[in-house]
């Protein structure tokens, strides 16, 4: 991704204009317990970066350093080039931000809402308008924010985060709300914002949405990065088997371990299920003997990759603070609920 003003000046991006964040070897301690264990990384202008782990992780406290709403105790960080700690009010207009208990003004409508709040940034009255529909909310704009169900508060969240049209957007667990048709409806959304060349850093629970939406994720593991790369990329270095699934009886358990490529065979509600490393060799054989109806292949998923670097996790509290719960309760006046 290239930086568009540098462009315009008839130059060549600075590797330092090609990065919308960068974080070097930041420590936070929240009394004995530290929160984040050296953690360095870059986020790239107009990219699409995954914030994944465990409650616990240390994913809250990073957001919230990116943000500028805590201090780190050691390390580097710099937003858009610019220092967000002290609290960085020239980075304000820039940054879009998006939490799991997001601040409404519940007495007016949807669109009245989103014009007070671009109206605190200097934006125009129909940037509301642009901003309801980008997240699907253009059918109810003068419903009040109180009525708004659970699902399309979270849309008006998000639409919040967006309506000064910053460059920068975090979101926490941004569909967290949303049932499945709603949150395949909003993945449109944030490809968008992508397309539009915004970065975009986020949090999720949800490993088929970051494998789908993210150019490259971290996974935040005890308060240290556990692996940094595209989701394509970990899940191909994991060698993960795959899996197939035959109607259980077309052969017997014996049998399939006999197949050349097969390492393990179990039957598993129902179905005769097949772990191979060579999925085309056990495909061919089997096609050979039952013929390949009604076989389904399951290969291996960033949840896999997930799954094999957490499992020896032993942080499974839940998420509090601002966002979440690896660090103490933010009271920032950001956070708190409007009259």
């Amino acid at each position: 991704m290239t930086d568009a003003r540098a462009l315009q000046d008839g130059r060549h991006p600075t590797a330092a204009e090609d990065t919308a964040i960068a974080v070097g070897e930041v420590r936070k301690r929240y009394g004995d317990h530290e929160a984040l264990r050296g953690v360095s990384l870059e986020v790239r202008r107009g990219e699409f970066f995954g914030l994944l782990g465990p409650n616990g992780a240390g994913k809250t406290t990073l957001l919230e350093i990116m943000e500028g709403l805590r201090e780190a105790d050691s390390g580097t960080v710099t937003v858009l080039g610019q220092s967000p700690w002290p609290r960085n009010v020239a980075l304000l207009p820039r940054m879009g931000v998006q939490t799991q208990s997001s601040a409404f003004f519940v007495r007016q409508t949807a669109r009245e809402h989103l014009r007070t709040v671009a109206a605190l940034y200097g934006a125009g009255a129909d940037a509301a308008d642009r901003a309801l529909e980008s997240v699907g909310l253009s059918d109810q704009p003068d419903v009040m924010v109180e009525n708004l169900s659970g699902g399309r508060r979270q849309r008006l969240a998000i639409a919040s985060a967006l309506v000064h049209e910053p460059e920068l957007i975090f979101l926490d667990e941004p569909t967290a709300a949303l049932d499945p048709q709603a949150r395949r409806d909003l993945w449109q959304v944030l490809r968008d914002l992508r397309s539009q060349g915004r970065t975009i850093v986020y949090t999720t629970h949800h490993l088929d949405e970051a494998e789908a939406l993210c150019d490259r994720v971290a996974i935040l593991v005890d308060g240290s990065v556990a692996a940094l790369d595209s989701p394509h990329h970990l899940v191909s270095a994991t060698g993960a088997a795959t899996r197939l699934l035959l109607p259980s009886g077309r052969i017997s358990v014996e049998k399939a371990l006999e197949l050349p490529g097969v390492d393990r065979a179990t039957v598993e509600g129902g179905s005769l299920v097949l772990e191979t490393r060579v999925s085309g060799k056990v495909l061919s054989a089997l096609d050979a003997i039952t013929g390949l109806d009604d076989i389904r292949t399951h290969t291996a998923t960033l949840e896999d990759v997930y799954l094999e670097l957490t499992s020896s996790s032993g942080e499974h509290g839940s998420d509090g603070g601002r966002h979440g719960n690896d660090g103490p309760e933010n009271h920032d006046n950001d956070t708190e609920q409007p009259a």
